[in-house]
C-alpha cells in the first residue's frame, strides 16, 4: 500500500521516544476500542500514569532499531518554540482537568503513527513492566488469557536474533486515522522484516482494524490467528461470585503470528 507523498515512514530514534510514547498513551487512553471503554473514568490521569510508566517500554522497542513512525512531511507547527528541535510535547502533569482535545493540540510534532516492534531475542524484563501495568491492570490479563488458549509448543520462538520479531503499540494519532497509515506502516515494516531475514512477526490486537491488516497480510506471506477471545465472554472469579473484568468492552482479541 502508498502513502500520499506528504507521509514518509521511517525508523524511530531515540529522539523520538518521548512522541512515541505519548502518542500510544493517548490514543490507549481515549480511542482505544479496549483501554478507554474498560477504563472510562479519569482518563487524563491515567493518562499520564501511563505515560510515566511507559518509558521503558518504548524505549526497549525504539532501541532495537525495528519501530517504524509515519511522519507529516507538511506538518505545520502550532508553537514556534518547537521548531528548534523539529516537534516538541507540552503536556502539564499537573492538570488533571485537560481535555483529549486540549492533550492533542499540545502534542506539537509531525510524527503522527507508530509501529513498535522489538527482536524476540531480547524480550521485555516484565519488572520494569509492572508499574505500567498497575495503571493498565488488564494489560497482564490480555497476555494471560492468550498465553492460556495459545496451542503452539516451543518451535516458533527464536534461537537467535533475527528471527521473530514482536509487534507492541500500533497508534495513529486521531487528526489522521483513516487514511490508512497504520496499514501502510505495518506491511512497511513486514517488507523490511522479510529483508532483514526474519521469519515471523508476532502481534496481539485489540482492534477490529489492525486484526484486519495483520490477519490477511499482501502476498508472499500468510497469517495465522493462534489464539483469541471475546471479551464478553471472559469470567473470572472474584469476592465469592463471578465476573466479567472487561466489561463493557464488546471485542476480539487476538493473537496473530504472521509468516514472512
Amino acid at each position: 500500500m502508498s502513502l500520499p507523498p506528504r507521509y514518509e515512514i521511517r525508523p524511530l530514534g531515540e529522539e523520538h521516544e518521548e512522541w512515541a510514547r505519548a502518542i500510544c498513551v493517548h490514543t490507549n487512553c481515549f480511542h482505544s476500542p479496549l483501554w478507554s471503554t474498560v477504563y472510562p473514568n479519569n482518563k487524563t490521569e491515567r493518562l499520564y500514569a501511563a505515560f510515566e510508566t511507559a518509558k521503558y517500554l518504548i524505549t526497549h522497542q525504539i532501541n532495537s532499531g525495528h519501530s517504524l513512525g509515519v511522519f507529516d512531511t507538511e506538518y505545520v507547527f502550532k508553537n514556534p518554540a518547537s521548531i528548534p528541535t523539529g516537534g516538541k510535547l507540552y503536556w502539564d502533569t499537573t492538570d488533571k482537568c485537560a481535555t483529549e482535545e486540549q492533550l492533542a493540540s499540545q502534542m506539537d510534532f509531525p510524527l503522527v503513527s507508530i509501529a513498535m516492534a522489538y527482536d524476540a531475542i531480547d524480550p521485555l524484563d516484565i519488572a520494569q513492566i509492572e508499574p505500567m501495568i498497575k495503571v493498565l491492570p488488564l494489560f497482564a490479563t490480555v497476555y494471560e488469557k492468550l498465553n492460556t488458549l495459545d496451542p503452539r509448543d516451543e518451535t516458533w520462538k527464536p534461537s537467535a536474533r533475527g528471527q521473530v520479531l514482536m509487534r507492541n503499540a500500533t497508534n495513529t494519532v486521531q487528526k489522521y486515522a483513516g487514511q490508512g497509515l497504520m496499514k501502510a506502516a505495518a506491511e512497511e515494516l513486514m517488507r523490511r522484516s522479510a529483508k532483514l531475514g526474519f521469519r515471523a512477526i508476532q502481534i496481539e490486537s485489540a482492534s477490529p482494524a489492525v486484526e484486519r491488516v495483520w490477519s490477511k497480510p499482501p502476498e508472499p506471506f500468510r497469517a495465522s490467528v493462534v489464539a483469541q477471545f471475546r471479551t464478553e465472554e471472559v469470567e473470572q472469579e472474584q469476592d465469592g461470585g463471578v465476573v466479567n473484568p472487561f466489561e463493557p468492552a464488546r471485542i476480539n482479541i487476538a493473537r496473530i503470528f504472521v509468516e514472512l
